[in-house]
């Protein structure tokens, strides 16, 4: 979602209207990639401080690290923007659609992107890898990094939190069972990396602000993010749809908080 804070769209249509409209925009607007360009001036998102991206690109750089591989890279978008890459560079993603995106963006680097289902063993050599990174995957599966790592490597990644958007996810399911709140534990984490064999050298978690400025901004949301509410679509969910749409429109944003935590881990040295 957009960084910056922006102003709602100028609505001046009727209620109903705006909102049949609102949602037929975000129902066909295109989910594949990880790109959150469409939510400018609809949504925003505090990002969180450590600037992930940023410091991903910095560790790819290093001259030490001679081959690398990004877990559940999405369409390629984050991996993309490190401004260099090592002479050995790998990829996963599970979703066939990300797939053929991340190739066609990454291919022109030099990037290999692997089709590999996120709760299968990674399909690479003992100690590969000198580096292995990921951005919100759909679960760290510490015991394979582990294995894939050289002695020395490091995991980098920044992972989604408990309890993350559930202002969401409540409205339109009701309230969770506990475990699902506490699923995605930093610390929970941190004891399975671990258990794997890997030292945890940083671990920082925080709690940030999402404001959705109009009902396409949460249709587009739930059908990019799809396990927030299984099984979603607009028609399914109107009465809740617009039920929150006539709410956006009479107090302003709906509120929610994303849960976002860093962990950086390091095997040790033979």
């Amino acid at each position: 979602m957009s960084k910056d804070v922006h102003a709602p769209h100028d609505r001046s249509r009727d209620s109903l209207g705006s909102f049949e409209e609102l949602v037929a925009e975000a129902a066909a607007a295109p989910t594949d990639g990880w790109d959150f360009s469409w939510f400018e001036g609809r949504a925003t998102e505090q990002r969180p401080s450590w600037g992930y991206a940023r410091a991903m690109g910095e560790r790819l750089g290093r001259p030490e690290v001679r081959a690398a591989l990004d877990l559940d890279t999405g369409g390629g978008e984050v991996l993309n923007m490190a401004p260099e890459l090592p002479p050995l560079m790998a990829a996963t993603e599970g979703w066939p659609p990300n797939v053929a995106r991340a190739t066609r963006l990454l291919a022109p680097r030099g990037v290999v992107v692997v089709a590999s289902p996120a709760d299968a063993p990674l399909p690479f050599a003992d100690e590969a890898f000198d580096l292995v990174t990921a951005r919100h995957p759909v679960k760290a599966p510490f015991a394979e990094i582990a294995r894939v790592l050289r002695p020395g490597g490091s995991y980098f990644a920044q992972h989604v939190g408990p309890g993350s958007v559930f202002e969401v996810v409540e409205y339109f399911l009701g309230p969770q069972p506990e475990e699902g709140r506490r699923a995605r534990d930093p610390y929970g984490e941190k004891a399975e990396a671990e258990a794997a064999g890997l030292e945890v050298v940083d671990l920082r978690a925080e709690r940030l602000r999402i404001e959705f400025h109009d009902i396409g901004a949460v249709v587009h949301f739930l059908r990019k993010v799809v396990w927030m509410v299984p099984g979603f679509t607009a028609e399914a969910y109107r009465p809740r749809l617009l039920a929150l749409h006539e709410q956006i429109e009479k107090e302003g944003p709906f509120v929610a908080h994303s849960t976002r935590h860093l962990i950086e881990a390091r095997k040790p040295s033979a």
